[in-house]
């Protein structure tokens, strides 16, 4: 039996084939560092979080992608992969904001059960320019991988996350009042 988090939370199946990591990857949401199968409530990542790879070569491109494998719900995910954040040539021993942002972050927020969200960190062999999908529903982390040869990610990391209040009843969203 594997004890590989990313195997027993079904991150490897579901979104990437077995890899062997071989990049340090950090992210952290307001000083909180996320392991595996962490559970994060909405409001704890409503802004984007600082996403470091340590290394020693400045001229090591990575991109980053962010997905969650389990819109619109775990039960029937019709929208699987929905693309949450996307950025390219990150050079190593820095964080996401010294890369190029294709896709803009998109906070989580889940309406239904729990939901997986997954990055997924790939070395780039060269810096190319790589393309906003059209639309974030429906993104497909191998065939995107495949597309731009990047080659099996060098590491990966995800947490869950939930609607704050569990389910049902009512709640409230900032800005908007209560749904």
């Amino acid at each position: 039996m594997s004890r590989d988090p990313l195997v027993v939370g079904n991150v490897v199946g579901d979104v990437l084939d077995p890899f062997r990591k071989s990049a340090s990857l950090r992210i952290i949401y307001n000083n909180k560092e996320v392991t595996n199968g962490s559970e994060l409530k909405p409001s704890m990542v409503m802004n984007e979080p600082r996403v470091e790879i340590a290394g020693r070569d400045i001229r090591t491109l990575y991109t980053l992608v962010m997905i969650d494998p389990d819109a619109p719900s775990p039960s029937n995910p019709t929208k699987r992969e929905h693309l949450h954040w996307l950025v390219t040539d990150i050079p190593e021993t820095t964080n996401t904001s010294f890369g190029n942002e294709i896709v803009s972050y998109e906070s989580p927020q889940p309406t239904a059960g729990i939901h997986r969200f997954v990055f997924v960190l790939f070395r780039q062999t060269v810096r190319q320019t790589i393309f906003a999908p059209g639309w974030r529903q429906n993104f497909n982390t191998r065939d995107f991988a495949a597309l731009y040869n990047l080659g099996p990610p060098v590491a990966a990391l995800y947490f869950n996350c939930q609607r704050e209040n569990g389910c049902g009843g009512r709640r409230y969203r900032p800005g908007s009042g209560w749904l």
